[in-house]
Protein backbone atom coordinates (compact mmCIF):
# COMPACT_ATOMS: atom_id res chain seq x y z
CA UNK A 1 0.00 0.00 0.00
CA UNK A 2 1.09 3.50 -0.61
CA UNK A 3 1.52 6.65 1.62
CA UNK A 4 -0.75 9.11 1.26
CA UNK A 5 0.69 12.20 -0.03
CA UNK A 6 -0.47 15.86 0.74
CA UNK A 7 -0.84 17.80 -2.54
CA UNK A 8 -1.48 21.81 -2.61
CA UNK A 9 -4.42 21.78 -5.46
CA UNK A 10 -5.79 25.82 -5.00
CA UNK A 11 -5.07 28.54 -2.58
CA UNK A 12 -6.13 27.66 0.72
CA UNK A 13 -7.25 24.21 0.48
CA UNK A 14 -5.17 20.75 1.12
CA UNK A 15 -6.41 17.72 -1.11
CA UNK A 16 -5.22 14.11 0.72
CA UNK A 17 -5.17 11.61 -1.85
CA UNK A 18 -5.00 7.93 -0.49
CA UNK A 19 -4.34 5.13 -3.14
CA UNK A 20 -6.47 2.27 -2.18
CA UNK A 21 -6.84 -1.34 -3.02
CA UNK A 22 -7.45 -1.42 -6.80
CA UNK A 23 -5.67 2.13 -7.63
CA UNK A 24 -9.16 3.83 -6.85
CA UNK A 25 -8.03 7.19 -5.65
CA UNK A 26 -10.16 8.73 -2.74
CA UNK A 27 -9.86 12.36 -2.46
CA UNK A 28 -11.39 14.67 0.60
CA UNK A 29 -10.40 18.14 1.95
CA UNK A 30 -8.25 18.82 4.74
CA UNK A 31 -7.38 21.80 6.64
CA UNK A 32 -7.41 24.71 4.86
CA UNK A 33 -4.06 26.67 4.51
CA UNK A 34 -2.99 30.35 4.22
CA UNK A 35 -2.35 32.11 0.78
CA UNK A 36 0.20 29.29 -1.58
CA UNK A 37 2.91 31.10 -3.40
CA UNK A 38 2.64 29.61 -7.22
CA UNK A 39 6.53 30.71 -7.87
CA UNK A 40 7.67 28.61 -5.01
CA UNK A 41 4.58 26.78 -3.75
CA UNK A 42 4.93 27.20 -0.03
CA UNK A 43 2.29 28.28 2.20
CA UNK A 44 3.31 30.59 4.66
CA UNK A 45 2.95 27.98 7.56
CA UNK A 46 5.77 26.45 5.86
CA UNK A 47 8.48 28.95 7.33
CA UNK A 48 6.35 29.92 10.61
CA UNK A 49 5.12 28.52 13.26
CA UNK A 50 1.06 28.06 13.24
CA UNK A 51 0.94 28.84 16.24
CA UNK A 52 3.22 32.07 16.50
CA UNK A 53 0.73 33.26 13.90
CA UNK A 54 -2.49 32.64 15.60
CA UNK A 55 -0.82 34.57 18.54
CA UNK A 56 0.52 37.81 16.78
CA UNK A 57 -2.68 37.91 14.62
CA UNK A 58 -4.74 38.01 17.62
CA UNK A 59 -2.56 40.62 19.13
CA UNK A 60 -3.46 43.22 16.66
CA UNK A 61 -6.58 42.37 15.95
CA UNK A 62 -8.17 45.50 16.92
CA UNK A 63 -8.82 48.57 14.58
CA UNK A 64 -5.83 50.22 14.75
CA UNK A 65 -3.29 48.18 16.85
CA UNK A 66 -1.00 47.00 13.99
CA UNK A 67 2.76 47.36 14.55
CA UNK A 68 4.77 45.87 12.21
CA UNK A 69 7.81 45.78 14.33
CA UNK A 70 6.22 43.77 16.99
CA UNK A 71 4.30 41.47 14.70
CA UNK A 72 7.45 40.40 12.70
CA UNK A 73 8.96 39.39 15.85
CA UNK A 74 5.75 37.79 17.26
CA UNK A 75 5.39 35.53 13.65
CA UNK A 76 9.21 35.03 14.03
CA UNK A 77 10.04 36.35 11.19
CA UNK A 78 12.86 38.30 12.30
CA UNK A 79 14.75 35.22 13.23
CA UNK A 80 14.49 33.92 9.67
CA UNK A 81 17.16 33.72 7.35
CA UNK A 82 17.34 36.47 4.36
CA UNK A 83 16.25 33.66 1.66
CA UNK A 84 13.24 32.67 4.48
CA UNK A 85 12.11 36.75 4.83
CA UNK A 86 12.43 36.65 0.81
CA UNK A 87 10.42 33.98 0.29
CA UNK A 88 7.47 35.14 2.52
CA UNK A 89 7.77 38.15 0.74
CA UNK A 90 6.88 36.14 -2.43
CA UNK A 91 3.73 34.50 -0.55
CA UNK A 92 2.73 38.04 0.45
CA UNK A 93 2.99 39.44 -3.22
CA UNK A 94 -0.32 38.24 -4.61
CA UNK A 95 -0.07 39.54 -7.82
CA UNK A 96 3.30 38.25 -8.33
CA UNK A 97 4.49 42.03 -10.01
CA UNK A 98 7.74 41.82 -7.82
CA UNK A 99 6.18 44.67 -5.17
CA UNK A 100 3.88 44.58 -2.39
CA UNK A 101 1.51 47.40 -3.34
CA UNK A 102 -0.97 49.31 -1.07
CA UNK A 103 -3.33 47.53 -1.56
CA UNK A 104 -1.70 44.36 -0.68
CA UNK A 105 -0.39 46.08 2.65
CA UNK A 106 -3.76 46.52 3.36
CA UNK A 107 -4.31 42.93 3.40
CA UNK A 108 -0.94 42.16 4.79
CA UNK A 109 -2.55 39.85 7.59
CA UNK A 110 -4.79 38.21 5.97
CA UNK A 111 -1.39 36.71 3.78
CA UNK A 112 -0.82 35.14 7.39
CA UNK A 113 -3.97 33.80 8.15
CA UNK A 114 -7.19 34.01 6.06
CA UNK A 115 -9.43 35.22 8.83
CA UNK A 116 -7.64 38.03 9.71
CA UNK A 117 -8.45 42.12 9.20
CA UNK A 118 -7.85 43.93 7.09
CA UNK A 119 -5.02 47.11 8.10
CA UNK A 120 -7.10 50.33 8.48
CA UNK A 121 -5.96 52.92 6.08
CA UNK A 122 -3.51 54.71 8.65
CA UNK A 123 -1.72 51.71 9.88
CA UNK A 124 -1.59 50.59 5.84
CA UNK A 125 -0.21 54.04 5.35
CA UNK A 126 2.35 54.01 8.57
CA UNK A 127 3.67 50.51 7.21
CA UNK A 128 3.98 51.69 3.51
CA UNK A 129 6.18 54.69 4.90
CA UNK A 130 8.66 52.26 6.83
CA UNK A 131 8.82 50.05 4.52
CA UNK A 132 8.93 52.48 1.49
CA UNK A 133 12.45 53.30 1.16
CA UNK A 134 13.05 54.78 -2.71
CA UNK A 135 9.81 56.32 -2.25
CA UNK A 136 7.84 54.92 -5.19
CA UNK A 137 4.65 53.76 -3.50
CA UNK A 138 5.44 49.97 -3.10
CA UNK A 139 7.65 47.31 -1.13
CA UNK A 140 10.61 45.56 -3.01
CA UNK A 141 12.17 42.94 -1.88
CA UNK A 142 15.48 44.12 -0.47
CA UNK A 143 12.98 46.35 1.12
CA UNK A 144 10.92 44.07 2.87
CA UNK A 145 13.95 42.71 4.14
CA UNK A 146 15.34 45.69 5.39
CA UNK A 147 11.77 46.29 7.28
CA UNK A 148 11.95 42.76 8.81
CA UNK A 149 16.01 43.12 9.92
CA UNK A 150 14.58 46.78 11.42
CA UNK A 151 12.31 45.03 13.68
Amino acid sequence: MHRPETLRCTPGRRLLRALEGQRSLQTRLVTPVPHICPRCRMSITDLLSVEDIKKAVGAFAAADSFDHRKFFQMVGLKKKSPDDVKKVFHILDKDKSGFIEEDELGSILKGFSADARDLSAKETKTLLAAGDKDGDGKIGVDEFSTLVAES
